[in-house]
């Protein structure tokens, strides 16, 4: 038999390499990398679960009727450290369990080792028109914005208990101007805080009962249950609240209303 000709032995070769190049997009993929911050975790927890001690401690030296309304204030406050989404990682990355709210932890995606050296070599090749556009400023809100977040939710507690005992309903006070503007400034910090967030909200809320909660889902829905019925026996055994009161409570709504989207 004959050598094969230059162009036989060119084709081998181009078929060659790209198969290589195939098998080194699998074979080069890198697993997605999770960078907890456990350090900063383990403070936020220790100082909330302080707050909640301190606030607790204040609910019990507040005895009598007279204190009643004082009491469940600081229980609210109490309650409410521990159902935040700051706490809810912040427990997570302690146990080393990845972050679901986007606290204490930062996910790199993986990419193929291949695919990365052939978007450098791109670059270089035609550096004017591959030339990416700089990034937008990082999603995200300030330490102060943050605050402002908490504020408000505070803010409609107290302004909804208010016009509760006025006698309002829970849709007059929705629309009240006050609560309407409050509840605006909170979507726009929170969809600032996690881009998409208000959108996925109301897609769960078409979902219905039939969607699947994944793992991480499930033990957020338990631990926000065991929350709510800590509250429930919180308000009826200090406070003396009838199961009416209780579900009228702001809080505890506010809570079911968590509860549901899981459903």
């Amino acid at each position: 038999m004959g050598e094969p000709d230059e162009e036989t032995v060119k084709g081998g070769k181009e078929i060659a390499a790209l198969a290589a190049k195939g098998l080194a997009l699998f074979a080069d993929k890198e697993e997605d990398k999770v960078e907890l911050d456990v350090e900063g975790a383990t403070a936020f927890k220790a100082e909330t679960e302080a707050k909640h001690a301190a606030l607790e401690a204040e609910a019990a030296a507040l005895t009598g009727k007279d204190n009643k309304k004082a009491r469940t204030e600081k229980s609210k406050e109490a309650a409410a450290l521990k159902t935040s989404p700051e706490y809810i990682d912040a427990c997570k990355v302690v146990k080393g369990q990845p972050p679901t709210k986007g606290f204490f932890g930062k996910v790199t995606k993986a990419v193929a080792k291949e695919v990365k050296e052939e978007v450098k070599a791109e670059a270089k090749a035609d550096d004017k028109e591959k030339k990416a556009p700089k990034k937008a400023e990082s999603a995200g809100i300030s330490k102060a914005e943050r605050d402002e977040l908490e504020k408000i939710k505070t803010d409609l507690i107290t302004r909804k208990k208010e016009l509760k005992e006025q006698g309002m309903s829970g849709g007059q006070m929705n629309k009240d101007e006050q609560v309407v503007a409050w509840v605006n400034r909170m979507n726009e910090l929170k969809e600032k805080e996690n881009p998409g967030c208000l959108a996925a909200q109301k897609e769960d809320k078409k979902a219905g009962k039939g969607k699947k909660l994944n793992t991480e889902q499930v033990k957020e829905k338990m631990e926000l249950e065991a929350a709510i019925e800590e509250y429930k026996g919180k308000l009826k055994a200090e406070f003396g609240y009838s199961a009416k009161d209780i579900k009228a409570d702001p809080d505890m709504e506010d809570m079911l209303k968590k509860l549901a989207a899981f459903k």
